[in-house]
């Protein structure tokens, strides 16, 4: 998921929540929100342990690279590309989630 369109979902989101929610929804949305940036930098310093798996919830992923050692390198190569998208959409996946409590 690219950032033009997480964000326009995420607006969306917030849009739906009711007014007087929304400060709420959004405090506890930015304590969980899983930050595109640091999963890159887990998976460049600690790829190879599964280390960016693990911050995302991908804990079955998290020990498959581990056991793998990162599937030899080539995993931690493939997720230079993806691991900002997956943690964009992690992040939807939980305001979803938390939308609905709040509405």
């Amino acid at each position: 998921m690219n950032r033009k369109t997480y964000m326009r979902e995420l607006f969306s989101i917030y849009d739906s929540i009711p007014i007087d929610r929304r400060e709420s929804f959004i405090s506890t949305y930015l304590e969980n929100e899983k930050n595109p940036v640091l999963a890159y930098g887990w998976n460049m310093w600690l790829g190879n342990f599964g280390a960016d798996k693990f911050y995302l919830g991908d804990f079955l992923l998290g020990f498959l690279k581990l056991i793998t050692f990162g599937g030899l390198g080539i995993w931690v190569m493939i997720d230079w590309f993806v691991a900002a998208g997956t943690a964009r959409q992690k992040s939807i996946e939980y305001a979803r989630i938390l939308a609905q409590q709040y509405r």
